[in-house]
């Protein structure tokens, strides 16, 4: 298949695949016209590079699971290296619900004093008040 069909079938740009094939991503292979051409393996390439961008994982991260899928095995997450990488990413995510949690807690604490504060001092208001309010006009 040539690039155009690729990209709609991957629901990605031309654009994207050829900055994946200057990557190292995705095979450069020409055919005797000069046109990219393309198979079913890099359509699945392709496809688990999206799914991994969907994750949150950056392009470089994929290269082991598009190695893995080159080196023949039927899963891109099946060689040592991709297991590695999705080690990592856990340990990422794992560091950044901590830290989300732990600004939860801090924002939480500031809630609860705030509406104590909030509770103890009926006045003055902090509402914007008009003209007609104060009773002035």
């Amino acid at each position: 298949m040539r690039i155009g069909e690729l990209a709609e079938r991957a629901g990605t740009s031309t654009r994207t695949l050829r900055y994946y094939e200057s990557r190292g991503l995705l095979p450069a292979r020409r055919a005797g016209n000069g046109y990219r051409t393309y198979d079913e393996d890099d359509l699945r390439l392709l496809r688990q590079i999206r799914m991994l961008q969907d994750f949150g994982f950056e392009l470089e991260e994929t290269r082991p699971f598009v190695d893995c899928l080159r080196a023949g095995h039927p899963a891109g997450d099946s060689c040592p290296a991709s297991l590695a990488v999705y080690r990592r990413k856990l340990a990422e995510l794992d560091g950044l619900i901590g830290q989300l949690a732990d600004v939860r807690e801090q924002v939480a604490r500031q809630l609860a004093a705030a509406e104590d504060a909030a509770g103890e001092a009926a006045s003055p208001r902090c509402e914007m008040t008009g003209p007609q309010e104060r009773g002035t006009t």
